[in-house]
């Protein structure tokens, strides 16, 4: 197979060469994603969690002319997915939508209370009370304020807050939330603080778009997606990350054998293997034991001889013939598997030194970026025509996502075509045809990579302007290269290996040529209408921004803790149960 990029500076060049350049030139050094539809990912703070919640609150009490606790019990019970939540409301109704939800509305609520009788009698603590002193849910159950504070605040300590169940019998009504945080706040406020803390984080902890960054120590922020969960993200603190299971970001390995990879180069498994292959344990002591000679009669430190054909226990004797009070000539299956583990052991080292060379390789390009910068100072100071290097920062770049992506290929390649995960989905003969062009792939991308790493590496400051214009030509035209190249390896991976498994288990997140998305940060604007919800949420401001619009209100101040029903909490702390 062809390489791709030819050691000639001529077969550098494409023949829509200008096109390519300027395309390449105008990319954007950060490579953020620009989408006519808005950001895909969004980044939610403390500051604008209470926004992203009182969006689809919104939402849910417009079209079904609810009240907001209602709207966040239905929002609860269907995890934050309000397309999910209408999709039931189409299919089966208003009434299973509420009624399966624990959702009652009690239209009569304000005319009934009136006719109250003064005294109401407890069904609970069997004591009458005044009715002042009571409280009626949408359900209809009335009982004292004193019973149902104590319900809650057992609900509460067990973790049940956010869907708190009437005390009647049978009945799965859900209590209003209002009810809850007035009887709380009264006698306990801290209580009532961690159930408006338990709510408000049920947008995260319910909501499968929404994730916290996992990030150490955490930042306190989450990240919601729109549109497919299979994709990594980059938090506004920087920290890349796969958003399915919330691992460092690692395709196009999937998930599951990132997980496995990781935990096999993290523990001591192939140390175990080195001990299986290597040395036989005693018969006496069961230390492990390792030949250090020819005769096959071994001596542990314990005292204890042994064979170490078979491992079993003989006399100190040995002839040229035979080990006293002992034969083991017959085969047996103990040293097929020793064989098996060696081979194990072979192919593992084989991958992960490949792995851990393109990790140790982005780790030493990584420092590249700062003498980059003092090169392309140095040029600039320079009489000379080129004024623009942002195409040296962009290679840069894309040497970074190319070189991850090499790094994660041969972990994929570990696990694809090994026996661990497909040995029942491919023949030897199927197998061997994937593998070969799956490494023919890999080796055109390898190639090329290196390529641009030592081009980059090049002094291109102390060129003369003819041999900076090549030098810039030759990066250009080989990151155009790899990308492609990254591209075609990912559709071989979804379509021509993934692709043809019948376990659907094994998905990868999409390539994307500018590399992993930035999420956009959800500002918020805090106002002191008293009326007002006090937020408003704002997707047009770019990622980062921590400027005022024109009424004062900054996307990135701290809101105030103004008692409960507006309060905010430490969302790097977790709540207790």
């Amino acid at each position: 197979m062809e390489d791709y990029a030819a050691s000639s500076d001529d077969e550098y060049r494409y023949s829509d060469q200008e096109d390519s350049v300027e395309a390449f030139d105008n990319d954007d050094n950060d490579y953020q994603l620009v989408s006519s539809k808005g950001p895909s990912t969004q980044v939610i703070t403390k500051e604008s969690l209470l926004a992203a919640q009182k969006e689809d609150l919104r939402r849910v009490m417009d079209m079904l002319s609810v009240r907001e606790q209602h709207a966040r019990t239905l929002l609860i019970f269907h995890r934050w997915d309000v397309e999910k939540l209408f999709a039931v409301l189409v299919d089966r109704g208003k009434h299973f939508l509420f009624s399966e939800a624990g959702v009652t509305v009690d239209e009569n609520r304000d005319s009934n209370s009136s006719a109250a009788p003064s005294t109401i009698m407890c069904e609970i603590c069997i004591e009458d009370i005044p009715s002042d002193e009571t409280t009626k849910m949408d359900c209809g159950h009335c009982f004292c304020n004193g019973c149902w504070t104590e319900h809650f605040i057992v609900k509460i300590n067990e973790g049940q807050s956010k869907r708190i169940r009437c005390m009647a019998h049978k009945c799965y009504s859900i209590c209003d939330e209002a009810v809850v945080r007035t009887l709380l706040s009264k006698k306990h406020p801290d209580m009532a603080e961690k159930y408006e803390r338990f709510l408000l984080e049920s947008y995260i902890e319910d909501n499968k778009r929404v994730k916290w960054c996992p990030s150490t120590p955490h930042c306190g922020n989450a990240i919601r997606v729109e549109d497919d969960e299979l994709c990594e993200v980059e938090c506004s603190c920087g920290l890349q990350f796969c958003f399915s299971c919330l691992s460092e970001a690692h395709s196009p390995c999937s998930c599951l054998m990132w997980e496995l990879w990781a935990k096999k180069c993290r523990d001591e498994s192939e140390t175990v293997n080195w001990i299986t292959v290597h040395t036989k344990p005693c018969p006496k002591c069961h230390k492990p034991v390792e030949k250090n000679g020819g005769c096959n009669l071994v001596s542990c430190i314990c005292g204890q001889a042994f064979c170490w054909l078979c491992g079993g226990a003989t006399g100190r004797e040995h002839t040229w013939s035979s080990i006293a009070g002992h034969s083991c000539g017959r085969y047996k299956e103990q040293e097929k598997t020793a064989e098996r583990a060696k081979r194990d052991l072979y192919r593992y080292m084989h991958y992960h030194n490949r792995y851990k060379a393109h990790t140790d390789s982005f780790k030493l390009e990584s420092k590249l970026k700062e003498t980059i910068q003092e090169k392309i100072a140095v040029s600039e100071e320079k009489d000379s025509t080129l004024r623009d290097y942002s195409w040296v920062n962009n290679g840069l770049s894309r040497l970074f996502r190319s070189r991850r992506v090499l790094s994660y290929s041969y972990a994929f390649a570990f696990y694809m075509f090994g026996d661990e995960l497909f040995k029942e989905e491919m023949t030897e003969a199927q197998r061997e045809i994937k593998q070969n062009l799956f490494e023919d792939q890999q080796q055109q991308l390898e190639s090329n990579v290196e390529k641009l790493s030592k081009i980059l590496e090049e002094p291109f400051e102390t060129f003369e302007d003819d041999k900076v214009m090549e030098i810039r030509m030759q990066i250009i035209n080989l990151s155009t290269i790899i990308d492609k190249l990254c591209q075609k390896m990912y559709e071989c991976i979804e379509n021509d290996l993934l692709g043809s498994l019948h376990l659907g288990v094994h998905n990868i997140a999409p390539y994307k040529s500018k590399g992993i998305e930035r999420a956009s940060e959800l500002s918020v604007c805090w106002t002191n209408d008293a009326n007002n919800t006090g937020v408003t949420a704002e997707h047009d401001r770019p990622s980062g921004s921590g400027s005022s619009d024109e009424s004062g209100c900054s996307s990135r101040k701290r809101a105030r803790k103004e008692g409960l029903g507006g309060a905010f909490f430490d969302l790097n702390l977790p709540a207790e149960l």
